[in-house]
């Protein structure tokens, strides 16, 4: 692979990926920290608006202390440029989470000190899994009681099939947790319990038989670390960087981010060790981030960002090319040109204009409605990004307005969420309820809460008549039609127009799929 342009290859994109309560937005907040681009930490149930988490800027986010929405940061560094991106950690909104692990390169992998591999963290790396996505670890809360390291790595061997490595190596836990030792880089970084927002600086070593170690470390923590390195040493592989980029192999960086501790390493793991933009897989042709010709995708639209404005921003990942404020792009799925006058950079709802913008950047487009998730853009060649799908809803519900002359604005609401992923809206060819599928409760809830905050419609939920949906579709032209007329009172319409039958149990969609075995029932399509 020929070498990529200098700003190429100074990106890093990333997401930060765990289970709930593993730490993970506290750790994006103190990467901003650390890389700068923000001054003071918040915690998620700070008072004041001023100590707000950046990344949960949405009002049920601050109220629930929970991430329901990718957020992206973007943010310079010592010379490099780092798009990070928060993802829901709840697994409602896992399909959030798969869009936006398709728009990073690598991934940071959180998990608790004390609980280790979870169940939504392990359903995330095999999402990353899919994709080759390298992974770097980050055992957080070890000022907390902890599990044994050599325990917790043994369970990300075993569990997710990965070689693990330790890049630093803790120094006790819970009150005796006096910091880590860096393996990579030999030096010693210590913990002060009273740092606060302090950086400390690392002390500098020639090995584990410096005798400097003796001036900072008790004898018996001091003994102790060095057995357990040598164990490491001789027990892990050493690391690999290109077992690393081919996902096969993790880096462990141990530390505690609400403390600050081990973050500066782990923001300084993934300049030296995280990849640049990497291809993307698209149809006719996979797109290299070396090209000349710019190339980009939706992998996200959101609604309302700024309540004031009722705007929708599309999120795109350039794949390749330079990107200049202004240009023409071609919108491949409607094969219209369009001038990309006011793209914008984040810092989660924080926003400046973009005036270029290279491979690995994610760029917001304000759009109405022109751009959907999946969408592919470029300076003219029919491409089209590929691997961004749409997930058959578990929960379907009916949508019941307290006011029936508000039923336009209720449409067009449900219309907006549907673009935005949250939800998928089905209009049934027979009847005019309107109904919405989701994976997951908490969906319905925070959905219930936005149209009430966002559109000031009052509405509720009821049980749908239907229990779950599948994309229909046939080669056989003649036959899908006759399958459509056939089976018109379960038919319904995905805000695409796209056709869906709606069963009323497992038993009915089993039946129908015995009796028409040329039609074919999905519980996936494609984006775009």
């Amino acid at each position: 692979m020929s070498a990529l342009p200098v700003p190429v290859a100074n990106r890093r994109t990333f997401a930060i990926i765990s289970h709930p309560d593993a730490g993970k937005t506290t750790l994006t907040e103190k990467l901003l920290l650390f890389g700068g681009a923000i001054n003071m930490a918040g915690e998620v149930k700070a008072r004041g608006d001023s100590r707000r988490v950046r990344s949960d800027w949405m009002a049920v986010e601050r109220e629930r202390g929970i991430s329901v929405s990718s957020a992206v940061m973007t943010f310079v560094f010592d010379e490099l440029t780092y798009n990070l991106l928060d993802t829901p950690g709840h697994q409602d909104f896992s399909e959030d989470t798969y869009r936006t692990l398709t728009a990073v390169d690598s991934a940071v992998m959180v998990i608790d000190a004390a609980k280790g591999i979870e169940t939504q963290t392990r359903k995330l790396f095999e999402v990353c899994r899919l994709r080759d996505v390298p992974i770097i670890t980050f055992v957080n809360k070890m000022d907390r009681e902890a599990r044994d390291p050599f325990d917790l790595m043994g369970e990300i061997e075993e569990q997710l099939a990965l070689d693990v490595t330790p890049a630093t190596w803790p120094i006790g836990m819970g009150r005796d947790f006096l910091g880590t030792y860096d393996i990579l880089n030999d030096t010693l970084l210590l913990f002060g319990k009273r740092d606060g927002d302090r950086v400390t600086e690392p002390v500098r070593c020639t090995g584990l038989d410096d005798p400097q170690l003796a001036q900072h470390l008790p004898e018996k923590a001091l003994l102790k670390l060095i057995e357990e390195v040598e164990m490491v040493r001789g027990l892990c592989p050493p690391f690999d960087l290109d077992a690393y980029r081919a996902g096969a192999l993790t880096p462990v960086f141990f530390g505690s981010a609400i403390n600050n501790f081990g973050v500066r390493e782990l923001l300084k793991g993934v300049a030296e060790l995280a990849p640049p933009p990497r291809p993307q897989p698209a149809e006719p042709r996979a797109i290299a981030p070396g090209e000349t010709k710019v190339t980009g995708f939706v992998f996200k639209v959101q609604a309302n960002m700024d309540p004031q404005h009722r705007d929708r921003v599309a999120f795109v990942r350039l794949c390749s090319g330079r990107f200049q404020r202004g240009m023409k792009l071609k919108h491949v799925r409607t094969g219209r040109m369009m001038a990309v006058q006011n793209p914008m950079f984040f810092l989660a709802q924080d926003r400046n204009l973009a005036e270029e913008a290279w491979p690995g950047d994610i760029l917001g487009i304000p759009n109405h409605g022109t751009l959907r998730i999946g969408d592919t853009l470029t300076e003219g060649e029919e491409l089209k990004v590929t691997g961004i799908p749409n997930f058959a809803p578990e929960i379907l519900r009916r949508v019941r307005l307290d006011d029936p002359m508000k039923s336009k604005h209720l449409k067009r609401a449900l219309e907006q969420m549907a673009e935005e992923g949250v939800t998928r809206v089905f209009k049934p060819l027979i009847g005019t309820d309107m109904i919405v599928g989701v994976v997951g409760q908490l969906q319905i809830d925070v959905l219930a809460e936005r149209i009430r905050a966002e559109y000031d419609l009052k509405m509720h939920f009821e049980q749908a008549p239907y229990e779950t949906a599948r994309w229909v579709g046939s080669d056989d032209k003649v036959l899908m039609k006759r399958f459509l007329e056939d089976v018109r009172g379960s038919l319904a319409e995905d805000h695409d127009g796209a056709p869906v039958f709606m069963a009323r149990n497992s038993w009915e969609l089993n039946r129908t799929v015995q009796d028409w075995p040329g039609v074919k029932f999905t519980a996936t399509r494609e984006q775009g």
